[in-house]
């Protein structure tokens, strides 16, 4: 069973309709119980950083989600989820984060050439790395692939755990994985055949 954390921020309807779409046993959950006999974890999120990592404290699912990676859990964190693995944002201040993926987070605005909008919104192509083996998340995933965005904000520092990266104007993170943790920024359940299949993979794993 897939567990989508449901902690009063995120995209989990969609997410949970494309899982079920491709045959997944999925639950939308904010039980500690539930998470915890969970095959796999999906962090999901939309918003701001700061609203989304205190209502994981205050609800006590950070510490959950942290406990669940750290015994090998797969887990995905997707767009603003993916952004809560990393150790800081710096959206409107500086604010802890989950500190599965080192790096942090920062606007895109100061990088992207004069005249590209921020946030970025829309379909955008997967890069892979040339120096890494594609990582087993995008099996069924090919170079160029489309994908649907929607950040202002982006993962940096994270060079060890990159495997994904799409271009605007420079070469912004797409995705990091770190062992049995994967952050992916644009969102599947929005990216058609393309997103379900890295969703497959997620579910392969």
């Amino acid at each position: 069973m897939i567990a989508i954390v449901d902690y009063g921020v995120g995209n989990i309807f969609s997410l949970y309709s494309s899982f079920s779409k491709i045959g997944a046993e999925v639950k939308l959950t904010g039980s500690r119980d539930e998470i915890e006999a969970a095959d796999k974890i999906v962090l999901p999120g939309v918003g701001a950083f700061e609203d989304a990592a205190r209502k994981l404290r205050e609800t006590g699912l950070g510490r959950v989600v942290i406990e669940q990676a750290g015994k090998g859990k797969p887990l995905v964190g997707i767009c603003l989820g993916m952004q809560l693995l990393f150790d800081k944002s710096y959206e409107y201040g500086e604010h802890e984060g989950l500190g599965l993926i080192r790096g942090n987070v920062v606007s895109m605005a100061p990088v992207v050439p004069e005249g590209y909008k921020v946030p970025q919104i829309g379909w955008n192509a997967l890069h892979f790395p040339e120096n890494k083996q594609k990582n087993e998340i995008f099996c069924n995933t090919n170079e160029g692939d489309h994908v649907y965005f929607v950040h202002s904000y982006y993962g940096t520092d994270c060079d060890d755990a990159l495997i994904a990266t799409t271009e605007y104007g420079p070469e912004l993170t797409a995705a990091v994985a770190d062992g049995n943790v994967y952050g992916l920024q644009f969102h599947p359940e929005k990216s058609g055949d393309v997103g379900l299949n890295i969703l497959r993979a997620f579910c392969g794993l």
